[in-house]
C-alpha cells in the first residue's frame, strides 16, 4: 500500500482505469473560465476513480470484497466499482445520508448499514466491520490510492482545457482537492495552477488545519454534511494542500445555495449543494480571478433530488 501519493502515482492510476471511468466533458461557460463536469462521471461524482484504483491496486481480493464508510457519494462509487468488478460490497452510511444516495446503493446491490448521526460514527463502524471480516477497506479520502485516483481529474482538465491559472476545487477530507493539486502539477510537484480549496464555512476541515498546523477535528453542519461532512482533514491531504499553491476560502450555507442555483438557472448544470461549494467560491466574491486569468472550477456531485434544483 502506498504511504504517499505522487504526480507519477495519479499517472500509474490513469493508466490502471483507463476505461473504467469516463472522460467527462468540460464547459467553456464564459471566455477563460471552465467547468470541469465530473457530476457526469459513473455513479455520479468523481469518487469512482479512487475507488477503481484502490480496488485494482490490491491484487487478489478477500472473499469478503469490499468495505467503505462514506456520506453517499463515495459509497455509490465503491459499489459501482465492485459490481463491474465482480466483487461484493459492504457500504456503511450515516443517519444524513440522503434517501437519493441510499436507493442509488440499493440499485448497485450493496449491502447497507446506516449507522451514526454523522460519517465519522459511520467510518467507526466499518473500519470495525473490516477488522472482523478482513474486507477491503476503501477509505473515502485518506488513502493514497484514492487520492490518485481522484488525480486523474486534474489531468484531463489540464488536457482539455490546454491549462489554467487557477483551479477551485470543494474540501471535505481532502481526497479529491489533494489528487487535484498532484494531477495538475505536472513533473515538478511545486509547478501547476494554483489551487483554491473551498470549504463550507461549518465544516472547515482545510482552514482549521492550516491555522493549527495539522489536522485538527472540526464541528460538521450545513447543507453541504452529507458530502463534505469529515470532521478532520485527512493526512495525506495535508501534506499536499499546505504547500504554497493551495489557498483555503470559506463560504456560507447560502452562498453554497445560491451557487447551486446558479449552476442550474444559468447553465442547466444539476448539481448538489456539495458539488456546488467550488463555484460558490467564485460567485460570492470569495474568490475573485483577476483579469484574463484562465480559471475551473470542478463540479463534482450529482446524486439529487431534482425537485431541489430551484429551491435549495
Amino acid at each position: 500500500m502506498l504511504t504517499t501519493v505522487t504526480h507519477a502515482d495519479v499517472l500509474a492510476a490513469a493508466g490502471r482505469i483507463d476505461g473504467r471511468v469516463l472522460r467527462t466533458p468540460v464547459l467553456e461557460v464564459s471566455p477563460g473560465l471552465w467547468f470541469k463536469l465530473e457530476l457526469l462521471q459513473h455513479s455520479g461524482s468523481f469518487k469512482v476513480r479512487g475507488a477503481f484504483n484502490r480496488i485494482l491496486s490490491a491484487g487478489a481480493l478477500p472473499n469478503t470484497g469490499v468495505i467503505a464508510a462514506s456520506g453517499g457519494n463515495h459509497g455509490l462509487a465503491v459499489a459501482f466499482a465492485a459490481r463491474a468488478l465482480g466483487v461484493r460490497a459492504e457500504i456503511f452510511v450515516p443517519e444524513v445520508t440522503s434517501p437519493v444516495k441510499v436507493a442509488g446503493l440499493q440499485a448497485l446491490g450493496a449491502h447497507i448499514t446506516q449507522v451514526g448521526a454523522i460519517y465519522s460514527e459511520a467510518a467507526e463502524a466499518a473500519a470495525k466491520r473490516a477488522a472482523e471480516t478482513g474486507a477491503l477497506s476503501v477509505h473515502a479520502y485518506d488513502q493514497a490510492e484514492v487520492v490518485a485516483g481522484q488525480g486523474t481529474t486534474g489531468l484531463e482538465l489540464m488536457e482539455q482545457t490546454g491549462g489554467v491559472d487557477t483551479v477551485l476545487v470543494a474540501v471535505g477530507g481532502g481526497g479529491f482537492g489533494a489528487g487535484i493539486t498532484l494531477g495538475t502539477s505536472g513533473a515538478s510537484a511545486g509547478a501547476g495552477p494554483r489551487i483554491v480549496a473551498v470549504e463550507p464555512e461549518r465544516i472547515p476541515t482545510l482552514h482549521e488545519a492550516l491555522r493549527a498546523g495539522r489536522p485538527v477535528p472540526v464541528q460538521v453542519g450545513g447543507v453541504a454534511a452529507d458530502a463534505l461532512g469529515a470532521t478532520k482533514l485527512g493526512e495525506l491531504a495535508f501534506e499536499v494542500l499546505s504547500g504554497p499553491r493551495v489557498e483555503s476560502v470559506l463560504v456560507t450555507d447560502e452562498a453554497i445555495v445560491a451557487a447551486r442555483r446558479t449552476l442550474w438557472e444559468r447553465h442547466r448544470v444539476a448539481g448538489r449543494p456539495p458539488g456546488a461549494a467550488a463555484n460558490a467560491g467564485r460567485v460570492s466574491g470569495g474568490y475573485t480571478p483577476a483579469p484574463g486569468e484562465r480559471v475551473a472550477v470542478v463540479v463534482c456531485g450529482s446524486n439529487t433530488d431534482p425537485a431541489t434544483l430551484t429551491t435549495g
